[in-house]
């Protein structure tokens, strides 16, 4: 007796098809399953067994049963195959119609009484099964809601191993799940924590404006108790509300790496990560046996905030050149070599001494010279340079924190900043259709090609980052940088050329590296 059901593994952030092949044959009892399974794939025997049993269904115990998992050269792993394997072993003892199964996909984890539990990646899933055409996919009720959002295809939430065999032998007893992705897009997103918290720091605010409207990575160096994690935390709230497309690219992330919860369709806000300084590489820039998704790519189209940045082991540092270049990060493993999208602002904050108070009006640093330098030089050169703009964040004095007015509402800096971004998508639109390739939407993705096309100069403006290249003696990759940080703020000035004024409101936020690290 043979059955065939069709199910879906992923890779990276993406799913393929698995067909489960089911032998059931006369012999010594055997239960084996082939097909490059990992530890918890092989761990379904007993699973399947138990519910199957539970269920008050028949599992050939005195059989020989042999479950394929092709394609058989690439490794499965993961309880998702709990579901279609039970169904493929009751479909070869004729205890489902097999001919049911037709264009039907099944994926979902078995608790021993039956009982279907959720598992990661629906949503990759749901997507590769619309594109090959498949008509029904049968997932667990927690994860139906995440599928459902791809459309055009019949998404049906099951509870129970007996549910999946009453609904293959009457497909009426459970409807399709159906969800408008488009609707649960809001218009304005809400933020719990919002720019009008924040006192004085004008120049800190209007150089996170920048940062927005650009897609600029930021340095905040400041004393302990200046506000520099109350202000990165406020920088997803002056972003450009998440595009469907968008939503859709986090949210598979997060399906993909199980953290998208219970019955959570769609990420619709801007996401923030602030990982903790005592973390590894692989789990800052993704990997694994079978890769996953590291922080950087959970700060994907979202606010990625370094706290304590010299905190972080430098060869976790340093692997973030890759991403904050290129926008994506590669992770070659023995089993797979995958690539997960990386495209995220940098939001890195630092004490300016190991105590905290070198150059604080308020209180005197205690540190030696050489403790100052050594504790600063643990960001290296390179990484430097990939930062855009280096701020510094001073303490509030009394009267600023007692008497200050409410600041700014988040939402009208962000109206600015989508003025911005929109005049960007313009200058963008002809180049981007012309290549049909290597998509950018905002002034710090522009390449070196792109840089020249766009940040054209006039004389006197040339003249004035001469003085700046031989002052603070900057680097290629810092020029192209204050070239992009120049257009951006032109961009928030509606301002067609670069002028004077925006390449030195640029130049300054260069010249504190040079201060602090020189």
């Amino acid at each position: 007796m043979l059955a065939h059901v069709s199910s879906s593994a992923l890779m990276g952030i993406d799913a393929y098809p698995v067909e489960v092949e089911v032998d059931v044959s006369p012999g010594i009892p055997f239960f084996a399953i082939v097909g490059l399974p990992d530890k918890a794939v092989q761990e379904s025997r007993d699973r399947v067994r138990s519910a199957i049993r539970n269920t008050s269904f028949d599992f050939p115990i005195s059989k020989r049963i042999v479950i394929n998992m092709a394609p058989a050269d690439t490794r499965k792993e993961g309880p998702s195959f709990d579901l279609p394997i039970a169904v493929a072993l009751l479909a070869a003892t004729r205890q489902v119609n097999e001919a049911s199964l037709e264009s039907t996909v099944l994926v979902g984890e078995l608790a021993l009484d039956g009982v279907v539990r959720p598992v990661a990646g629906v949503l990759p899933i749901a997507i590769a099964c619309k594109e090959r055409g498949v008509k029904r996919l049968i997932v667990p009720e927690s994860n139906a809601h995440e599928a459902a959002v791809v459309g055009n295809l019949d998404v049906y939430p099951v509870t129970s191993l007996q549910e999946v065999a009453e609904f293959l032998a009457d497909g009426t007893r459970i409807p399709p799940l159906s969800l408008d992705a488009g609707s649960l897009m809001p218009e304005q997103p809400f933020y719990d924590a919002d720019f009008a918290d924040v006192k004085a720091q004008a120049h800190v605010k209007r150089a996170l404006e920048v940062a927005a409207a650009g897609g600029h990575n930021v340095l905040m160096i400041g004393p302990p108790g200046s506000g520099k994690t109350m202000l990165a935390r406020r920088l997803p709230s002056i972003l450009p509300p998440l595009s469907l497309e968008e939503a859709l690219e986090t949210t598979r992330l997060y399906s993909v790496s199980g953290l998208l919860g219970s019955n959570r369709s769609l990420i619709t806000e801007r996401v923030f990560r602030s990982p903790h300084h005592t973390i590894s590489d692989a789990a800052l820039i993704g990997g694994g046996t079978i890769p996953r998704p590291g922080e950087v790519s959970l700060a994907h189209q979202g606010v990625l905030f370094l706290d304590e940045l010299p905190e972080f082991k430098r060869d976790v540092l340093e692997v973030l050149r890759q991403p904050l270049e290129d926008g994506y990060v590669a992770v070659s493993r023995v089993h797979a070599s995958i690539t997960f999208p990386a495209s995220f602002c940098l939001v890195a904050a630092m004490n300016p001494c190991p105590c905290g108070y070198y150059g604080d009006n308020f209180r005197q640093c205690t540190c030696a010279p050489g403790q100052i330098a050594k504790y600063q030089k643990r960001i290296s050169g390179p990484l430097l340079d990939r930062i855009d703009l280096h701020i510094e964040v001073p303490r509030l004095t009394e009267d600023e924190l007692l008497h200050a007015p409410s600041g700014e509402p988040s939402s009208a800096v962000r109206q600015r900043v989508c003025r911005a971004r929109e005049i960007q998508q313009r200058r963008f639109a002809e180049r981007n259709a012309k290549l049909g390739r290597s998509h950018i939407y905002c002034n710090a993705q522009m390449p070196a090609r792109d840089v020249r096309t766009f940040c054209a100069l006039a004389d006197d403006v040339r003249a004035l980052l001469r003085a700046a290249i031989q002052k603070l003696g900057l680097s290629a990759r810092a020029y192209d940088r204050i070239l992009k940080v120049s257009r951006t703020i032109a961009d928030l000035d509606g301002a067609p050329q670069i002028a004077v004024a925006h390449v030195a409101e640029a130049i300054q936020y260069r010249a504190l590296d040079r201060k602090m690290w020189n």
